[in-house]
């Protein structure tokens, strides 16, 4: 789920549909009901961006330690063109675990799974331990490290193009084997075939690219088009 802050004025400015903070807990609330959070596999994702809603990391860690709610921080990103997006509104993953860590103490954790994009960190106990109670948070450093190398997703659109990369410039035609009714064989050797040639490395070369230029000289997906 997304929610990039508990103040309701700043967050309808983040969402750009003028979404209430009180529908997104809700929300939140309704999953746990439901079951959907056992085991920890419920998470909140805020994007933090400098100077509009920073002010927002603290109150969101307040609020969501010992819920059983992940928290991830994620870095405001060039997610195309339409959102106007510079290198000095970006608040740093360090920092933002810095914020917290002086209020709430934090302990690195290791990844879950091979490739994840998020680096953990649990909130500490009076021993300087991981108390998993208290819960964890983690933080996506998409433009200050780059992750391309562990890279492992892809995401398919709804017109059946599969980008290899949030920030490519183009998509391969899937849905045209599935109208051909392509066997699974040819279907798989095909993914494989595209995923062997994968040399996305935008996150890599973006310190000599501008905002809205792919790393082939393209024009970049619409992240809202493909999904974060």
């Amino acid at each position: 789920m997304s929610l990039d802050g508990l103040d309701d004025a700043v967050f309808r400015s983040m969402n750009d549909v003028d979404f209430p903070v009180a529908d997104v807990l809700a929300g939140i609330e309704a999953a746990q009901a439901a079951g959907l959070g056992d085991g920890g596999g419920l998470k909140v994702n805020m994007v933090v961006k400098r100077g509009t809603n920073d002010q927002e990391i603290l109150p969101m860690a307040r609020h969501f330690k010992g819920t059983g709610v992940a928290l991830r921080f994620i870095e405001y990103m060039d997610v195309g063109a339409t959102n106007g997006w510079c290198m000095g509104e970006v608040l740093p993953s360090a920092e933002v675990v810095a914020r917290i860590h002086q209020e709430l103490p934090l302990v690195a954790l290791q990844a879950a799974t091979p490739g994840e994009t998020a680096q953990r960190w649990g909130y500490a106990n009076a021993q300087g331990q991981h108390d998993p109670q208290a819960g964890e948070i983690g933080v996506i450093s998409s433009v200050t490290q780059a992750f391309c190398g562990e890279c492992n997703r892809a995401r398919l659109s709804t017109e059946g193009q599969l980008y290899l990369c949030l920030f490519a410039s183009k998509g391969y035609d899937l849905r045209s084997l599935l109208r051909q009714q392509a066997s699974d064989e040819d279907i798989t050797s095909a993914l494989a075939h595209i995923w062997g040639g994968r040399a996305d490395r935008y996150s890599e070369l973006r310190a000599s690219q501008g905002p809205d230029t792919a790393a082939t000289g393209g024009r970049r997906v619409e992240m809202s088009y493909i999904g974060g």
